[in-house]
């Protein structure tokens, strides 16, 4: 399927690594010209350099930033003051007990899981309002539906994201822009695979991530971890003309681990 996002130039913040690079090559292979986002040179230059092996037709920019200060997103905006299609994929997370979360817990995954996407909305979704077209997409998470007791703070900021991006999608009535959110479930990332075998270290990985899907994941429908590349690929879509219908809505990629109709 030709998704038409060629002429089309793409950030994706925090893309140098996990889904923001499977989101970053999937836009790259649909033709879109697409800013490769870290925090350094030698993570950006390698992740290019990944998707160049993948899409050798690739355009691609490097953009080092980091976007969860205002400094590091004024730096952005100062490189890139415009674009097409904005993906908020900037997140930390960390399983943490409630009781444990300290005040800097809670500020250092505010700063960076929701105020990144502020800071870069609140500039991009200007512009592409005034051009009439444009695509904010904000990656949350199956916890923003279904909270992780471990991750109260995660969680808090994963459903701010569903609320900020509905607020501003009511921003773009009667134009062809549009804002949404992804929510993808248990992806098997790098860290999220070093995660994993912490959780079972005796088990081989395949194993380790099986064990962990029954016994901490046990509603998901599909049993297994999400590929990257499988976010990548719905992210795509919606940043696509062929999604313009969707407008204001979350899209549950989490594989039916969340036991709800609606």
């Amino acid at each position: 399927m030709n998704l038409q996002l060629e002429n089309k130039t793409a950030l994706v913040s925090a893309s140098s690594s996990g889904i923001g690079l499977a989101i970053a090559q999937s836009l790259a292979a649909e033709g879109a010209r697409t800013i490769i986002n870290g925090r350094s040179d030698a993570t950006v230059q390698k992740a290019i350099a990944e998707i160049k092996q993948a899409v050798p037709s690739a355009q691609l920019e490097a953009l080092v930033a980091d976007n969860s200060t205002a400094e590091g997103c004024a730096l952005t905006i100062a490189a890139w003051p415009e674009v097409d299609i904005l993906v908020n994929n900037l997140g930390i997370y960390e399983a943490v007990g409630f009781f444990d979360e300290s005040d800097a817990d809670w500020n250092r995954l505010f700063e960076t899981n929701i105020m990144s996407g502020v800071r870069l909305s609140r500039h991009y979704l200007q512009g592409m309002i005034s051009r009439q077209q444009g695509r904010v997409v904000f990656i949350s998470s199956e916890s923003g539906v279904s909270p992780a007791p471990e991750m109260a703070h995660y969680s808090a900021t994963k459903t701010m994201q569903l609320g900020i991006s509905r607020s501003l999608a009511e921003l773009t009535q009667g134009t062809a822009v549009t804002v949404n959110s992804v929510l993808p479930g248990p992806t098997l990332t790098a860290s999220v695979e070093a995660f994993v075998q912490d959780v079972y270290p005796t088990l081989e990985p395949v194993e380790a991530q099986k064990q962990f899907i029954k016994n901490n994941r046990p509603t998901s429908l599909i049993q297994r971890f999400i590929d990257p590349k499988e976010i990548g690929n719905v992210v795509a879509f919606v940043c696509s003309p062929l999604a313009s219908a969707i407008n204001g809505s979350n899209i549950r990629a989490e594989g039916g681990l969340v036991r709800s109709a609606f």
